[in-house]
């Protein structure tokens, strides 16, 4: 495959998942890591693409990408699988700080049965614990971000202040070396609230967040207790997480 249509494919990839590492470009292209990191330095050049540790981000994502309903469809068969493997590791009677985020409410919606205090600042979370007669839900309040369906802000930060959970399980925008990132301010704030009043911090991410530096950095890997992926997890970063004192489960 020559340049000019490896570029035009490496364009496409990005139009439809925003991040791609270079693993998957490799395998995908049918070439050599040298050849596609002078594709993606030419591309960025041209202002199409943001080089990363590890892969390329897309400078002009379509703007569905930050919209909740589309991101649920987004490796929806990886997420289930994180969902039912992160539900696995919760027990009845927990208090669980649930985060928005697509791949979290599939862990939420494999909890119907069990007996919990969950506390969310996502209203796509309460609706689907809605039912579920055994748990007691409680909403942060906050600013209503409307296209996550997520609460921010001070008001969503003081009531967590003001409670202590035996669990948070999180959605993350990106996790490299340096650690957790995500899009935007507001955002961050209140992880970095729920991180403080949790005793375990289960980070739920399919294997496309990883060698992703979101906007915003969010807090160091040494935070994360477990990581809950998927089996297109590269060898690089297993061995990362292992170095870290990351437990890793892969679903």
């Amino acid at each position: 495959m020559k340049s000019a249509e490896r570029q035009l494919r490496i364009r496409e990839i990005l139009d439809a998942q925003e991040f791609v590492d270079l693993d998957t470009l490799s395998a995908e292209l049918e070439t050599s890591g040298s050849s596609i990191r002078r594709d993606l330095s030419a591309l960025e050049a041209s202002g199409v693409l943001k080089r990363v540790h590890g892969g390329a981000l897309a400078i002009h994502p379509r703007s569905h990408l930050l919209d909740n309903s589309w991101q649920k469809t987004r490796n929806s068969d990886q997420k289930r699988r994180i969902g039912a493997a992160t539900a696995s590791l919760i027990e009845n009677d927990m208090t669980v700080i649930l985060d928005g985020g697509s791949t979290v409410e599939a862990v939420a919606s494999c909890l119907a049965d069990r007996s919990l205090n969950v506390v969310t600042n996502s209203i796509a979370i309460a609706k689907v614990l809605g039912d579920a007669r055994r748990i007691e839900v409680t909403l942060t309040g906050g600013y209503l971000y409307p296209r996550l369906e997520i609460l921010l802000g001070p008001l969503c930060e003081n009531m967590l202040s003001g409670i202590a959970a035996d669990l948070l399980v999180m959605g993350i925008g990106g996790i490299t070396e340096a650690g957790l990132s995500n899009n935007n301010t507001p955002l961050v704030g209140s992880q970095r609230r729920m991180i403080e009043v949790a005793r375990r911090v289960i980070i739920v991410a399919d294997h496309t967040k990883f060698g992703r530096a979101a906007m915003v950095p969010l807090a160091p890997l040494d935070v994360v207790d477990t990581i809950v992926s998927d089996t297109e997890l590269a060898p690089s970063w297993r061995r990362l997480l292992k170095r870290n004192a990351v437990e890793l489960l892969l679903a």
